[in-house]
């Protein structure tokens, strides 16, 4: 979602300039909102390291030929690949995913995800609602807006929510940075945005930031007129110190991990023989959120769609793509960040969430592709203290709909919540009208995983 550089806001300033400053929130922010957040962060220390990072296979990936085989069906459904045995007795996923399936005692699987919708865009897997829901009120928060709305920032040099979305199609990935009826103050911050990753470079962090930080005072009288001017203050110093922090800027250059690390993560890997573009640069991601959680970030929205147009809507060509281009690089990236994880002594503290708006239809069709398909999907959890080692739900025989045990996409939000501290049964969020709303209909988490 790019920025509209032009809207101006309460003092006059440009958009962009109060946004270099990292004071988006100042229009409207009020000394409740501000002490509110703090509170309820500081209400239980356990939950202060706790994060999330939401990953999302943009364009759907095929459950059939990643997580939910079906070797016995008949050839127009079942594919051109072959399952292999994981480390989780009797469970098999797809041979080109031969790293992950080494984890799979370590991960979680779920097979029977339902209740999402054929749309193409990340409402569903960044807000848990189809797309348009509460249009007329600014839409729904994304879970990371969400999350910084109820449980503010860890510290005052990190962004609570970032957003590393691809440029691709920014209108679909929209819905992982934005705030919806939340307001634009409580966006995620998109490093590889206008004014993202540019703005933190140390050599605008000089002059231009004091220029800027002159002019706060016409700010400060516009607000004083509200009674504002003590949660001002208070978010003035925190905002000026984000933008500020050598930490976050520091946390978003992945060249100061050594190589060997850049190299565990698969990052530009190597070249597809199909389409000669370089695979594993999307893995650069999966190490900055690792970078950027160990900063202090609560929650990480991050898009990977190895291959740019291709991603992982392969209504043509399917097995080629993700035999050439798609697996072999996630199954590196993904593992490796499981492993950095785990070698750090995070996993504990960190839940990581793979998934994607749909799956694909259990029928190839007849340019060996797969089209969208709403009614079954697969994803896969690990870290956060869950129950792993198992496979939760499964889908008939043909992997047309759940067969036991299904999943409604909210309920991976509410086991997300539940990590972080927030009871979805419980927690609203006020909407432009100052009514209450919650942040999901389904609210109970996934038993099998968190009993």
């Amino acid at each position: 979602m790019t920025t509209n550089t032009n809207i101006r806001a309460c003092d006059g300033l440009h958009r962009r300039e109060l946004l270099q400053l990292g004071a988006a929130a100042f229009c409207g922010l009020t000394m409740a909102d501000f002490l509110r957040a703090d509170a309820r962060s500081a209400l239980d220390p356990s939950y202060r390291k706790r994060s999330i990072v939401n990953v999302w296979l943009a364009g759907g990936a095929s459950h059939l030929d990643t997580f939910d085989m079906k070797p016995d069906a008949p050839a127009e459904f079942r594919g051109e690949f072959r399952p292999i045995a994981t480390r989780v007795p009797g469970v098999q996923i797809c041979e080109h995913l031969p790293r992950v399936a080494e984890r799979m005692d370590r991960m979680a699987l779920i097979r029977s995800l339902m209740g999402t919708v054929d749309s193409h865009d990340g409402a569903m897997c960044a807000t848990g609602y189809p797309p348009g829901n509460m249009k007329n009120v600014g839409g729904r928060p994304n879970i990371g807006s969400i999350v910084a709305k109820l449980l503010g920032p860890t510290n005052g040099n990190v962004p609570t929510a970032v957003a590393m979305i691809s440029g691709y199609n920014p209108s679909e990935q929209a819905y992982f940075r934005s705030a919806g009826f939340l307001g634009r103050s409580f966006d995620c911050y998109t490093p590889d945005s206008e004014d993202g990753r540019a703005n933190l470079k140390s050599r605008n962090i000089t002059q231009d930031r004091r220029n800027l930080l002159s002019r706060f005072d016409t700010i400060r009288r516009d607000i004083d007129v509200r009674g504002n001017m003590d949660a001002m203050d208070a978010y003035t110093q925190r905002a000026v110190q984000f933008v500020t922090s050598r930490e976050f800027a520091d946390a978003l250059d992945i060249t100061r991990e050594p190589l060997a690390v850049r190299n565990r993560y698969g990052i530009a890997f190597g070249t597809s023989p199909k389409s000669k573009s370089t695979l594993g640069l999307q893995n650069a991601r999966f190490l900055m959120a690792r970078r950027l959680i160990e900063c202090g970030a609560r929650c990480v929205n991050l898009t990977w769609e190895e291959g740019g147009e291709r991603r992982w809507d392969t209504h043509r060509d399917n097995f080629n793509a993700l035999r050439h281009e798609l697996l072999p690089s996630f199954d590196i990236g993904l593992s490796a960040f499981f492993d950095d994880l785990e070698a750090r002594g995070m996993l504990e503290d960190v839940l990581v969430l793979v998934w994607g708006e749909f799956g694909r239809t259990p029928r190839i069709n007849k340019d060996a592709g797969r089209d969208h398909y709403a009614p079954a999907a697969s994803a896969i959890l690990f870290g956060g203290g869950l129950n792993v080692g198992q496979v939760i739900g499964s889908t008939t025989r043909n992997g047309e709909v759940p067969k036991d045990r299904p999943i409604h996409y909210q309920q991976m939000f509410a086991t997300l919540y539940r990590h972080l501290g927030i009871d979805p049964a419980q927690a609203t969020v006020l909407d432009p009208n100052n009514r209450p709303q919650y942040l999901i209909d389904h609210t109970d988490a996934i038993r099998e995983l968190v009993g």
